[in-house]
Protein backbone atom coordinates (compact mmCIF):
# COMPACT_ATOMS: atom_id res chain seq x y z
CA UNK A 1 0.00 0.00 0.00
CA UNK A 2 1.34 3.35 -1.22
CA UNK A 3 1.54 6.10 1.66
CA UNK A 4 0.03 9.58 0.62
CA UNK A 5 2.14 12.08 -1.10
CA UNK A 6 2.58 15.74 0.01
CA UNK A 7 0.66 17.96 -1.73
CA UNK A 8 2.43 21.44 -3.20
CA UNK A 9 0.77 24.96 -3.33
CA UNK A 10 2.98 26.12 -6.18
CA UNK A 11 1.53 29.68 -6.94
CA UNK A 12 -1.37 31.56 -7.66
CA UNK A 13 -3.53 34.05 -9.95
CA UNK A 14 -6.63 36.07 -9.47
CA UNK A 15 -8.03 39.29 -11.53
CA UNK A 16 -9.03 42.25 -9.79
CA UNK A 17 -12.11 41.88 -8.33
CA UNK A 18 -14.87 44.12 -8.83
CA UNK A 19 -18.31 45.12 -8.00
CA UNK A 20 -20.73 43.73 -10.40
CA UNK A 21 -22.43 45.88 -13.29
CA UNK A 22 -19.23 47.57 -13.54
CA UNK A 23 -15.89 47.28 -14.99
CA UNK A 24 -16.81 43.78 -16.19
CA UNK A 25 -20.40 44.01 -17.15
CA UNK A 26 -21.21 41.52 -20.44
CA UNK A 27 -18.09 39.37 -20.07
CA UNK A 28 -18.48 35.76 -19.64
CA UNK A 29 -17.03 33.41 -16.66
CA UNK A 30 -14.70 32.31 -19.34
CA UNK A 31 -14.02 35.53 -20.67
CA UNK A 32 -12.96 36.34 -16.64
CA UNK A 33 -10.87 32.70 -16.37
CA UNK A 34 -8.65 33.37 -19.64
CA UNK A 35 -6.20 35.74 -17.78
CA UNK A 36 -6.37 33.95 -14.58
CA UNK A 37 -5.01 30.66 -15.94
CA UNK A 38 -3.09 31.66 -18.98
CA UNK A 39 -0.82 33.79 -16.60
CA UNK A 40 -0.63 30.84 -14.12
CA UNK A 41 0.29 28.67 -17.10
CA UNK A 42 2.62 31.10 -18.35
CA UNK A 43 4.38 32.10 -15.78
CA UNK A 44 5.50 28.44 -14.63
CA UNK A 45 6.37 27.80 -18.26
CA UNK A 46 3.44 25.49 -18.96
CA UNK A 47 2.48 26.46 -22.07
CA UNK A 48 1.51 23.33 -24.70
CA UNK A 49 2.00 21.30 -21.70
CA UNK A 50 -0.64 18.39 -20.32
CA UNK A 51 -0.71 18.49 -16.93
CA UNK A 52 -2.83 15.72 -14.48
CA UNK A 53 -5.99 17.48 -14.18
CA UNK A 54 -8.13 20.87 -13.92
CA UNK A 55 -11.23 21.68 -12.33
CA UNK A 56 -13.21 24.51 -11.74
CA UNK A 57 -16.47 26.29 -11.79
CA UNK A 58 -18.75 29.09 -11.43
CA UNK A 59 -22.09 29.68 -9.23
CA UNK A 60 -23.56 31.59 -12.16
CA UNK A 61 -23.45 29.73 -15.33
CA UNK A 62 -24.84 29.58 -18.25
CA UNK A 63 -25.98 26.77 -20.09
CA UNK A 64 -23.55 26.75 -22.32
CA UNK A 65 -20.91 26.66 -20.25
CA UNK A 66 -21.57 22.43 -19.85
CA UNK A 67 -18.05 21.89 -20.08
CA UNK A 68 -16.51 25.43 -18.92
CA UNK A 69 -13.71 23.36 -17.13
CA UNK A 70 -12.76 21.99 -20.29
CA UNK A 71 -13.06 25.14 -22.44
CA UNK A 72 -10.87 26.97 -20.12
CA UNK A 73 -8.54 24.59 -20.00
CA UNK A 74 -7.87 25.02 -24.10
CA UNK A 75 -8.18 28.94 -23.35
CA UNK A 76 -5.45 28.72 -21.36
CA UNK A 77 -2.93 27.01 -23.73
CA UNK A 78 -2.64 23.92 -22.16
CA UNK A 79 -2.14 20.67 -24.12
CA UNK A 80 -5.19 19.08 -25.25
CA UNK A 81 -4.33 15.92 -24.27
CA UNK A 82 -5.24 17.82 -20.41
CA UNK A 83 -8.44 16.54 -18.52
CA UNK A 84 -10.75 18.96 -16.66
CA UNK A 85 -14.03 18.86 -14.90
CA UNK A 86 -16.59 21.06 -13.08
CA UNK A 87 -17.56 21.51 -9.83
CA UNK A 88 -20.33 24.03 -7.98
CA UNK A 89 -20.58 23.92 -4.54
CA UNK A 90 -21.63 27.84 -3.96
CA UNK A 91 -19.29 29.62 -2.13
CA UNK A 92 -16.90 26.93 -1.30
CA UNK A 93 -16.66 25.82 -4.94
CA UNK A 94 -12.79 26.48 -5.51
CA UNK A 95 -11.82 25.21 -2.25
CA UNK A 96 -13.53 22.16 -3.06
CA UNK A 97 -11.97 21.66 -6.30
CA UNK A 98 -8.25 22.32 -4.56
CA UNK A 99 -9.61 19.28 -2.18
CA UNK A 100 -10.97 17.08 -4.70
CA UNK A 101 -7.44 18.01 -6.88
CA UNK A 102 -5.30 17.63 -3.63
CA UNK A 103 -6.58 14.04 -2.96
CA UNK A 104 -5.73 12.50 -6.44
CA UNK A 105 -2.27 13.70 -6.12
CA UNK A 106 -1.96 12.49 -2.63
CA UNK A 107 -3.00 9.32 -3.73
CA UNK A 108 -1.02 9.33 -6.59
CA UNK A 109 -3.81 9.18 -9.71
CA UNK A 110 -2.15 12.55 -10.77
CA UNK A 111 0.99 14.78 -9.98
CA UNK A 112 0.10 18.42 -11.22
CA UNK A 113 -3.56 20.26 -11.49
CA UNK A 114 -5.11 23.39 -11.40
CA UNK A 115 -8.13 24.51 -9.32
CA UNK A 116 -9.80 27.42 -9.98
CA UNK A 117 -13.40 29.32 -9.59
CA UNK A 118 -15.02 32.66 -11.64
CA UNK A 119 -18.12 34.05 -10.85
CA UNK A 120 -19.78 37.02 -12.41
CA UNK A 121 -23.21 38.68 -12.01
CA UNK A 122 -22.79 40.87 -14.95
CA UNK A 123 -23.44 37.84 -17.43
CA UNK A 124 -26.33 36.19 -15.32
CA UNK A 125 -28.17 33.67 -17.62
CA UNK A 126 -31.38 35.54 -17.83
CA UNK A 127 -34.62 32.66 -17.98
CA UNK A 128 -38.42 33.13 -18.75
CA UNK A 129 -40.96 31.56 -16.82
CA UNK A 130 -41.41 27.86 -16.70
CA UNK A 131 -44.60 28.12 -18.90
CA UNK A 132 -42.78 29.98 -21.50
CA UNK A 133 -39.92 28.01 -21.36
CA UNK A 134 -42.23 24.56 -21.81
CA UNK A 135 -43.56 26.27 -25.01
CA UNK A 136 -40.34 27.19 -26.60
CA UNK A 137 -39.23 23.43 -25.89
CA UNK A 138 -42.62 22.07 -27.54
CA UNK A 139 -41.80 24.13 -30.67
CA UNK A 140 -38.34 23.11 -31.11
CA UNK A 141 -39.80 19.65 -30.96
CA UNK A 142 -42.50 20.67 -33.21
CA UNK A 143 -42.39 18.66 -36.82
CA UNK A 144 -44.92 21.43 -38.84
CA UNK A 145 -45.35 25.06 -38.67
CA UNK A 146 -49.04 24.38 -37.39
CA UNK A 147 -47.88 22.38 -34.30
CA UNK A 148 -44.92 25.18 -33.53
CA UNK A 149 -47.62 27.70 -33.66
CA UNK A 150 -50.31 25.55 -31.45
CA UNK A 151 -47.38 24.91 -29.01
CA UNK A 152 -47.96 29.13 -28.05
CA UNK A 153 -51.71 29.25 -28.13
CA UNK A 154 -52.47 30.31 -24.65
CA UNK A 155 -49.75 32.48 -23.79
CA UNK A 156 -50.05 35.49 -22.05
CA UNK A 157 -47.64 38.68 -22.43
CA UNK A 158 -47.13 38.32 -18.57
CA UNK A 159 -45.66 34.63 -19.83
CA UNK A 160 -42.75 36.68 -21.92
CA UNK A 161 -41.41 38.85 -18.70
CA UNK A 162 -37.58 37.35 -18.12
CA UNK A 163 -36.98 36.05 -14.80
CA UNK A 164 -33.57 37.16 -12.87
CA UNK A 165 -31.70 34.45 -10.81
CA UNK A 166 -32.17 34.51 -7.11
CA UNK A 167 -30.32 33.83 -4.32
CA UNK A 168 -32.49 33.35 -1.91
CA UNK A 169 -32.92 29.50 -0.54
CA UNK A 170 -35.45 27.50 -2.12
CA UNK A 171 -36.60 25.93 1.13
CA UNK A 172 -36.63 29.37 3.19
CA UNK A 173 -37.07 31.45 0.77
CA UNK A 174 -34.86 33.53 2.33
CA UNK A 175 -31.96 35.55 1.11
CA UNK A 176 -28.52 34.88 2.66
CA UNK A 177 -28.49 38.33 4.30
CA UNK A 178 -31.91 37.77 5.92
CA UNK A 179 -30.69 34.21 7.20
CA UNK A 180 -27.55 35.86 8.83
CA UNK A 181 -30.02 38.94 10.27
CA UNK A 182 -31.48 36.00 12.60
CA UNK A 183 -28.13 34.36 13.08
CA UNK A 184 -27.03 37.86 14.30
CA UNK A 185 -30.04 38.24 16.76
CA UNK A 186 -29.35 34.80 17.77
CA UNK A 187 -26.18 34.98 18.74
CA UNK A 188 -26.39 38.43 20.06
CA UNK A 189 -23.73 39.79 17.43
CA UNK A 190 -23.91 43.85 17.22
CA UNK A 191 -24.14 46.36 14.60
CA UNK A 192 -20.34 47.75 16.51
CA UNK A 193 -18.92 44.25 16.39
CA UNK A 194 -19.83 43.73 12.41
CA UNK A 195 -18.72 47.43 11.20
CA UNK A 196 -15.08 46.36 13.18
CA UNK A 197 -14.60 43.73 11.36
CA UNK A 198 -15.35 45.79 8.37
CA UNK A 199 -13.16 48.50 8.85
CA UNK A 200 -10.02 46.20 10.12
CA UNK A 201 -10.63 44.21 6.56
CA UNK A 202 -10.17 47.28 4.68
CA UNK A 203 -7.43 48.67 6.64
CA UNK A 204 -5.46 44.97 6.08
CA UNK A 205 -6.14 44.96 2.65
CA UNK A 206 -4.98 48.35 2.05
CA UNK A 207 -1.77 48.07 3.56
CA UNK A 208 -1.01 44.80 1.24
CA UNK A 209 -1.59 46.44 -1.93
CA UNK A 210 1.38 49.41 -0.43
CA UNK A 211 3.30 47.06 0.93
CA UNK A 212 3.24 44.89 -2.86
CA UNK A 213 2.00 41.81 -1.53
CA UNK A 214 -0.95 41.50 -4.08
CA UNK A 215 1.71 42.65 -7.73
CA UNK A 216 2.25 39.35 -8.35
CA UNK A 217 -0.64 37.68 -7.52
CA UNK A 218 -3.48 39.94 -9.15
CA UNK A 219 -3.33 40.14 -13.28
CA UNK A 220 -4.34 43.43 -13.94
CA UNK A 221 -7.33 43.67 -16.00
CA UNK A 222 -10.07 45.50 -18.08
CA UNK A 223 -8.15 48.94 -16.76
CA UNK A 224 -7.59 47.68 -13.48
CA UNK A 225 -4.75 46.55 -11.03
CA UNK A 226 -6.53 46.53 -7.17
CA UNK A 227 -9.79 45.39 -6.43
CA UNK A 228 -11.72 48.57 -6.57
CA UNK A 229 -13.84 47.51 -3.98
CA UNK A 230 -11.36 48.33 -1.17
CA UNK A 231 -11.47 51.63 0.84
CA UNK A 232 -8.78 52.95 2.56
CA UNK A 233 -10.57 55.81 4.51
CA UNK A 234 -13.84 53.41 5.58
CA UNK A 235 -14.05 54.11 9.22
CA UNK A 236 -16.66 53.51 12.12
CA UNK A 237 -18.26 57.03 11.66
CA UNK A 238 -19.05 56.40 7.73
CA UNK A 239 -19.95 52.44 8.25
CA UNK A 240 -22.84 53.62 11.57
CA UNK A 241 -24.50 56.29 8.82
CA UNK A 242 -25.79 53.08 6.82
CA UNK A 243 -29.16 51.94 6.87
CA UNK A 244 -29.53 48.13 7.48
CA UNK A 245 -29.96 46.35 4.18
CA UNK A 246 -32.02 42.95 5.08
CA UNK A 247 -34.13 44.03 8.21
CA UNK A 248 -35.48 47.49 7.73
CA UNK A 249 -37.55 46.84 11.27
CA UNK A 250 -35.36 49.32 13.48
CA UNK A 251 -33.78 45.74 14.56
CA UNK A 252 -31.35 44.82 11.97
CA UNK A 253 -27.60 45.18 11.84
CA UNK A 254 -26.61 43.84 8.87
CA UNK A 255 -25.50 46.87 6.22
CA UNK A 256 -24.34 46.97 2.84
CA UNK A 257 -20.59 48.45 4.49
CA UNK A 258 -20.82 45.00 6.71
CA UNK A 259 -21.78 42.45 4.00
CA UNK A 260 -20.02 41.69 0.62
CA UNK A 261 -20.97 43.36 -2.46
CA UNK A 262 -22.29 41.43 -5.29
CA UNK A 263 -18.78 41.13 -7.24
CA UNK A 264 -17.18 39.44 -10.48
CA UNK A 265 -13.97 37.78 -10.80
CA UNK A 266 -11.13 34.32 -11.35
CA UNK A 267 -8.80 32.95 -9.43
CA UNK A 268 -6.29 29.83 -10.18
CA UNK A 269 -4.55 27.52 -7.71
CA UNK A 270 -1.17 25.44 -9.10
CA UNK A 271 -1.33 22.10 -7.00
CA UNK A 272 1.51 19.20 -7.62
CA UNK A 273 3.42 16.84 -5.64
CA UNK A 274 6.76 17.49 -4.42
CA UNK A 275 8.64 14.87 -6.92
CA UNK A 276 6.73 16.92 -9.46
CA UNK A 277 8.02 20.62 -7.85
CA UNK A 278 11.58 19.37 -7.83
CA UNK A 279 12.09 17.99 -11.20
CA UNK A 280 10.36 21.40 -12.69
CA UNK A 281 12.24 23.51 -9.87
CA UNK A 282 9.30 25.11 -9.21
CA UNK A 283 9.20 26.77 -5.29
CA UNK A 284 6.50 25.44 -3.27
CA UNK A 285 5.16 28.07 -0.86
CA UNK A 286 2.82 25.73 1.37
CA UNK A 287 1.19 22.62 1.51
CA UNK A 288 -2.35 21.01 1.39
CA UNK A 289 -2.68 18.99 4.55
CA UNK A 290 -6.28 18.10 4.68
CA UNK A 291 -9.58 19.56 4.57
CA UNK A 292 -13.10 18.99 5.89
CA UNK A 293 -16.41 19.56 4.40
CA UNK A 294 -19.80 19.77 6.69
CA UNK A 295 -23.40 20.41 6.44
CA UNK A 296 -26.04 21.78 9.00
CA UNK A 297 -30.13 21.87 9.16
CA UNK A 298 -31.23 25.63 8.27
CA UNK A 299 -34.19 24.25 7.33
CA UNK A 300 -35.96 23.93 10.54
CA UNK A 301 -34.27 26.66 12.23
CA UNK A 302 -31.80 24.49 14.23
CA UNK A 303 -29.01 25.73 13.12
CA UNK A 304 -27.89 29.07 11.45
CA UNK A 305 -27.40 28.98 7.72
CA UNK A 306 -24.29 30.21 7.86
CA UNK A 307 -22.81 28.30 10.82
CA UNK A 308 -21.80 24.91 9.33
CA UNK A 309 -17.94 25.73 8.85
CA UNK A 310 -18.08 25.86 13.15
CA UNK A 311 -19.06 21.76 12.67
CA UNK A 312 -16.13 21.53 9.64
CA UNK A 313 -13.39 22.98 11.69
CA UNK A 314 -14.23 21.06 14.85
CA UNK A 315 -14.11 17.55 12.73
CA UNK A 316 -11.35 18.54 11.52
CA UNK A 317 -9.06 19.96 14.38
CA UNK A 318 -10.17 16.08 15.80
CA UNK A 319 -8.45 14.49 13.33
CA UNK A 320 -5.54 16.49 12.97
CA UNK A 321 -5.09 16.27 16.37
CA UNK A 322 -4.96 19.96 16.68
CA UNK A 323 -6.97 22.64 18.62
CA UNK A 324 -8.30 25.70 17.78
CA UNK A 325 -5.16 27.85 18.91
CA UNK A 326 -2.75 25.92 16.89
CA UNK A 327 -2.40 28.28 14.46
CA UNK A 328 -0.25 31.28 12.75
CA UNK A 329 -2.53 32.25 10.75
CA UNK A 330 -6.94 32.34 10.34
CA UNK A 331 -8.04 32.98 7.02
CA UNK A 332 -11.95 33.27 7.18
CA UNK A 333 -14.36 33.81 4.50
CA UNK A 334 -16.13 37.22 5.38
CA UNK A 335 -19.29 36.95 3.54
CA UNK A 336 -20.73 38.87 6.23
CA UNK A 337 -19.15 40.30 9.05
CA UNK A 338 -21.70 39.07 11.46
CA UNK A 339 -21.02 35.07 10.05
CA UNK A 340 -17.64 35.46 10.95
CA UNK A 341 -18.68 36.34 14.65
CA UNK A 342 -21.24 34.06 15.21
CA UNK A 343 -18.55 31.64 14.11
CA UNK A 344 -16.10 32.77 16.82
CA UNK A 345 -18.89 32.47 19.39
CA UNK A 346 -19.99 29.07 18.71
CA UNK A 347 -15.91 28.26 19.01
CA UNK A 348 -16.34 29.95 22.41
CA UNK A 349 -19.55 28.71 23.40
CA UNK A 350 -19.02 25.74 26.11
CA UNK A 351 -22.96 24.35 26.04
CA UNK A 352 -22.42 24.64 22.36
CA UNK A 353 -19.11 22.80 22.19
CA UNK A 354 -19.96 19.78 24.27
CA UNK A 355 -23.41 19.14 23.06
CA UNK A 356 -23.20 20.04 19.20
CA UNK A 357 -19.60 19.26 18.47
CA UNK A 358 -19.10 16.42 20.81
CA UNK A 359 -16.06 18.61 22.34
CA UNK A 360 -14.54 18.92 26.07
CA UNK A 361 -15.51 22.27 26.69
CA UNK A 362 -15.11 25.68 24.28
CA UNK A 363 -13.41 24.97 20.67
CA UNK A 364 -11.53 28.00 21.93
CA UNK A 365 -10.81 31.53 20.67
CA UNK A 366 -9.54 33.02 17.11
CA UNK A 367 -6.55 35.34 17.47
CA UNK A 368 -8.01 38.40 16.08
CA UNK A 369 -4.60 39.90 15.62
CA UNK A 370 -3.57 36.54 13.28
CA UNK A 371 -7.12 36.89 11.16
CA UNK A 372 -7.26 37.81 7.45
CA UNK A 373 -4.00 40.03 7.88
CA UNK A 374 -4.18 40.67 3.93
CA UNK A 375 -7.65 41.88 4.36
CA UNK A 376 -11.20 39.73 3.71
CA UNK A 377 -14.02 39.36 1.20
CA UNK A 378 -15.67 42.39 2.65
CA UNK A 379 -12.81 45.00 1.08
CA UNK A 380 -11.36 42.27 -1.46
CA UNK A 381 -15.17 41.20 -2.80
CA UNK A 382 -16.40 37.86 -3.24
CA UNK A 383 -17.09 36.41 -6.79
CA UNK A 384 -18.82 32.81 -5.07
CA UNK A 385 -16.84 30.43 -7.20
CA UNK A 386 -13.52 32.60 -6.75
CA UNK A 387 -13.39 33.06 -3.36
CA UNK A 388 -11.58 29.82 -2.24
CA UNK A 389 -9.02 29.61 -4.53
CA UNK A 390 -8.16 33.27 -3.72
CA UNK A 391 -7.84 32.06 0.12
CA UNK A 392 -5.68 29.17 -0.43
CA UNK A 393 -3.49 31.56 -2.79
CA UNK A 394 -3.15 34.59 -0.35
CA UNK A 395 -2.82 32.05 2.57
CA UNK A 396 -0.08 30.16 1.19
CA UNK A 397 2.06 33.02 0.38
CA UNK A 398 1.42 34.58 3.62
CA UNK A 399 2.73 31.31 4.65
CA UNK A 400 5.97 30.95 2.62
CA UNK A 401 7.07 34.96 3.51
CA UNK A 402 6.99 33.99 7.37
CA UNK A 403 9.12 30.67 6.54
CA UNK A 404 6.93 28.40 8.33
CA UNK A 405 3.77 28.09 10.30
CA UNK A 406 0.03 26.64 9.98
CA UNK A 407 -3.23 27.97 8.43
CA UNK A 408 -6.54 27.28 9.32
CA UNK A 409 -9.22 28.59 6.23
CA UNK A 410 -13.07 28.37 6.30
CA UNK A 411 -15.64 29.33 4.38
CA UNK A 412 -19.58 28.84 4.49
CA UNK A 413 -21.61 28.20 1.79
CA UNK A 414 -25.22 28.83 0.93
CA UNK A 415 -27.96 25.44 1.41
CA UNK A 416 -26.13 25.62 4.71
CA UNK A 417 -22.42 23.95 4.48
CA UNK A 418 -19.09 24.93 5.12
CA UNK A 419 -15.86 24.12 4.03
CA UNK A 420 -12.35 23.99 5.40
CA UNK A 421 -8.55 23.36 4.88
CA UNK A 422 -5.40 23.42 6.77
CA UNK A 423 -2.19 24.51 5.09
CA UNK A 424 1.03 24.43 6.68
CA UNK A 425 4.57 26.32 5.38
Amino acid sequence: MKTLRDVCIVDARRIPFCKSGTSYMGLSNRDLLKPVMQGLVNDLGLEGERIGEVSLGAVNKHARDWNMAREATIDAGLSLETPAFDIQKACGTSLETVLTLGAKIAIGQIDSAIAAGSDTNSDLPIEFSKKMSDRLLAMNYAKTTMDKLMALKGLMPKDLLPQLPSVNEQRTKLSMGQSTEIMAKNWKITREAQDQLAVESHQKAAKAYEDGFYDKMVIPFQGLKTDPLVRPGTNLEKLAKLKPAFDKSGAGTLTAGNSTALTDGAAAVFLCSEDYAKERGLPVLAKLVMGESAAVDYVSGRDGLLIAPVFAVARMLKRAGLSLGDFDLYEFHEAFAAQVLCTFKAFEDEAFSRERLQWEGALGSVDRTKLNLKGGSLALGHPFAATGARIVGSLAHQLNQRGGGRGLISICTAGGMGVTAILEA
